[in-house]
């Protein structure tokens, strides 16, 4: 205890309790994310990916990493998400002022020959910013699902930078929240002026594993369990290679759909 109050790292545990109840309020929407994301990699094709800044880790969360498989095409560009170097060249003042550059999510999109076969997960934590808008909205005039990701109340209290005001839940099929509260960060410090400790991150990775094993389920009980990315810990080296090989193939094989045909419309 910290002056009679709650210390903060349990107040920050305390409040990731309240993200998982949120996510677990919204199981028939993650079911429904599943039975389309599911449908798509059935018939062979690929559910298209995308944050930029560091909603950029959901990406990675759901492909490629232990427990993951192939089906889901991570669409991360380095110029919006590249937050290592922070200042200078290729610093996060150049990410943050590219994420609102009109026209970039369609020059992005060009690399790919999308059908209305695939499915999209657009993630952004404010779902204010124009490119991961912009994104979803390709998606949908392309005729794709897109369920986003967003925090819904720091979303509602954020200003659209699009000039026409919309936000990411305009061209969304599903919406789903990870419960982080307006701003992101949790955790209020005596004496400090701003708030620490952000969630939205927690709750967006419990969106998509949640997503991600309820696909599982369906793909396996249609009679195709994924190749799943599993540690030499737990199957045996030779078998873990076996499955990381296997995994990347057919991630390949999926992939090389996505640019067989650009250009030729």
């Amino acid at each position: 205890m910290l002056g009679g109050a709650m210390h903060p790292a349990a107040d920050y545990l305390n409040k990731c309790r309240g993200l998982v109840d949120r996510v677990e309020a919204q199981l028939p929407a993650i079911q429904q994310a599943a039975d389309w994301f599911a449908a798509t990699i059935l018939a062979g094709r690929m559910v298209h990916l995308f944050g930029s800044g560091h909603s950029r880790i959901l990406v990675e969360e759901m492909w490629p990493r232990y427990g993951s498989f192939p089906g889901f095409n991570p669409i991360v560009e380095l110029s919006l998400s590249f937050h290592n170097l922070v200042v200078g060249p290729n610093g996060q003042r150049q990410a943050m002022f590219l994420e609102n550059v009109p026209g970039l999510a369609e020059r992005i999109l060009r690399n790919f020959d999308l059908s209305p076969v695939d499915c999209a997960l657009v993630a952004s934590s404010s779902g204010c910013n124009v490119v991961p808008v912009e994104m979803a909205e390709g998606f949908r005039r392309r005729r794709l699902k897109v369920v986003a990701i967003v925090s819904q109340r720091h979303s509602q209290a954020s200003r659209s930078q699009r000039a026409d005001g919309k936000k990411l839940p305009d061209f969304a099929d599903l919406v789903l929240d990870t419960g982080a509260p307006v701003g992101d960060a949790m955790v209020a410090v005596a004496d400090l002026e701003t708030p620490v400790a952000p969630g939205s991150t927690i709750g967006g990775c419990l969106l998509v594993n949640a997503i991600k094993a309820e696909v599982a389920a369906r793909l396996t009980a249609a009679g195709q369990p994924p190749q799943v990315l599993t540690a030499g810990a737990v199957i045996g080296t030779q078998r873990a290679s076996e499955l990381f090989e296997s995994a990347y193939d057919e991630h390949a094989r999926r992939l090389a759909k996505l640019y067989a045909n650009v250009g030729k419309s």
